[in-house]
């Protein structure tokens, strides 16, 4: 009897440590599935070179993910919190200015990942696509590789921020809305209410250190169209302390990058401050990250699609009538005043700052210091790249002119509205405008700056303000009126 009650006892030993392992491989399964696992993004995405540039992963969802029905009811629970100019403007996240195309669930830029759970996250082309309307009552054109010039980034940083901060991130309030829009099964309902809503709110929290410059009122607004690209390194790679510098630049097009050549000194980026196209890709591709890479070999194979296709991307024509005869007039005004540093081995190269006469105070955010440490984290990721140039900037480099036509507003500051404003003496030119309106000004060659629409849609911007003087470049300047009006017809062909 006595060995009988032992052989009972182990079976049920057995069988419960049996059913003890089959739940702990249960639950590390649940685990994996709801948490790590990856799904491809579907077919779509990748039909076409510009429709993945669009809404193809880089991997930003890793870390810099925010779970993809968080991101959803935001615009929901708060819409007082998407403004502009200090205004609370309707649209939830299209008041930020993205590229939204018809019948697409995200903006152009916003990637949709299943790692464990669907999360959103950036790419390069929600910087990096602009919009234009040939008037106010037609379609806007999208075009993959331009400047987002109606983009307002800097609201989008501290919208999340501020929803983090908001008591009414909690899980009560965002389930509830959640379960109004989706049928969440039990698993996920747990996760998002015990975990995913928690750590989303910790994660956001976490960058309000990092971005508490963005918050200074003694700090102009970027505005639509800018970024303070160089201090975001600063701050985000390097981790500096913050300084009172200040320089946003307008977004870049980055279309037709095999014009440059390091060669020849042809360097990317408003200041020369890269050696070449690859390490710019890197740095900005990291910038979205928002950390190391989780897979650092399909990270390197999207920079080097991002490299190739960007390199070969050619800039959109001209979309309004042009003069023919004008254009012809024009491009011999161009090769007499404008092609020695346009279109010569200058092109691509830095011109010193007393030369060109522009705002200093891009050049003021970045020191040689700053990029040797900028180097030495890539570098200690495991990441080859030339990098950044190791050396304290003199100037701005002198731009390539393709595609000019559309990348309004002009000087690396973004504070020329106009080619037309910036054929005229730097006291002549707007000392206010409205920047970000995407209805398009072919007489001025730029966009509508003022008026009621212009005013709704985009950001007040002070050329008084700091980082905005709209100073120098008074180059063509003093020509004759008709020399002026037909070099504007020949540089919509560029």
């Amino acid at each position: 009897m006595l060995a009988d009650r032992r052989e009972t006892r182990r079976a049920w030993l057995r069988a419960g440590l049996t059913v003890l392992l089959l739940l702990i491989v249960a639950s590390a399964y649940v685990a994996w599935d709801r948490g790590f696992r990856e799904e491809p993004q579907p077919a779509w995405v990748f039909e076409s070179p510009e429709m993945r540039f669009k809404y193809g992963s880089i991997g930003a969802e890793h870390d810099a993910g925010i779970p993809y029905w968080i991101f959803y009811v935001l615009p929901r629970v708060f819409p007082e919190k998407f403004r502009q100019d200090g205004q609370t403007v309707p649209g939830g996240y299209a008041a930020l200015g993205v590229s939204w195309e018809q019948g697409q669930e995200l903006p152009a830029g916003f990637t949709k990942k299943t790692i464990g759970f669907p999360r959103v996250a950036n790419n390069c082309a929600a910087c990096h696509t602009t919009s234009y309307r040939k008037s106010a009552d037609s379609n806007p054109v999208f075009v993959v590789g331009g400047p987002g010039h109606t983009l307002n980034i800097e609201n989008f940083f501290r919208l999340l921020i501020d929803c983090a901060a908001d008591p009414r991130f909690e899980a009560d309030i965002l389930m509830a809305e959640i379960n109004r829009v989706t049928r969440l099964d039990l698993i996920d309902k747990l996760l998002y209410r015990f975990l995913i809503i928690p750590m989303t709110k910790k994660r956001l929290l976490e960058r309000e250190a990092q971005f508490a410059w963005i918050y200074r009122t003694d700090f102009p607004e970027w505005g639509r169209g800018r970024d303070d690209s160089m201090n975001l390194t600063k701050y985000f790679m390097i981790r500096a302390p913050m300084d009172d510098t200040f320089g946003p630049g307008d977004i870049p097009a980055i279309w037709n990058l095999g014009k440059y050549h390091a060669e020849r000194g042809q360097l990317p980026n408003y200041a020369g401050d890269s050696h070449d196209v690859r390490s710019v890709i890197i740095d900005s591709a990291l910038g979205v990250l928002g950390a190391p890479p989780a897979d650092k070999a399909d990270f390197l194979k999207q920079v080097q699609w991002l490299q190739d296709y960007l390199s070969s991307l050619q800039p959109p024509r001209y979309p309004f009538p042009v003069d023919a005869g004008q254009a012809a007039a024009g491009k011999a005004v161009f090769d007499a005043q404008c092609a020695r540093c346009h279109a010569s081995e200058r092109t691509g190269t830095r011109i010193p700052l007393d030369e060109v006469g522009t705002d200093r105070a891009r050049l003021d955010t970045w020191s040689k210091g700053a990029a040797i440490k900028a180097n030495q984290v890539v570098t200690a990721m495991g990441i080859p790249r030339k990098g950044l140039v190791e050396e304290d900037l003199n100037g701005y480099k002198i731009p390539f002119l393709d595609g000019i036509w559309l990348r309004a507003p002009y000087l690396h500051n973004g504070s020329v509205p106009t080619l037309r404003d910036l054929l005229e003496p730097a006291a002549a030119r707007p000392k206010i405008f409205w920047s970000g309106y995407d209805v398009y000004d072919a007489q001025r060659v730029g966009f509508i700056t003022d008026g009621d629409e212009a005013r709704r849609a985009g950001t007040h911007f002070d050329t008084a303000a700091k980082g905005g003087g709209n100073q120098g470049h008074e180059f063509g300047s003093t020509l004759p009126a008709g020399d002026k009006e037909v070099l504007l017809e020949y540089l919509k062909t560029l």
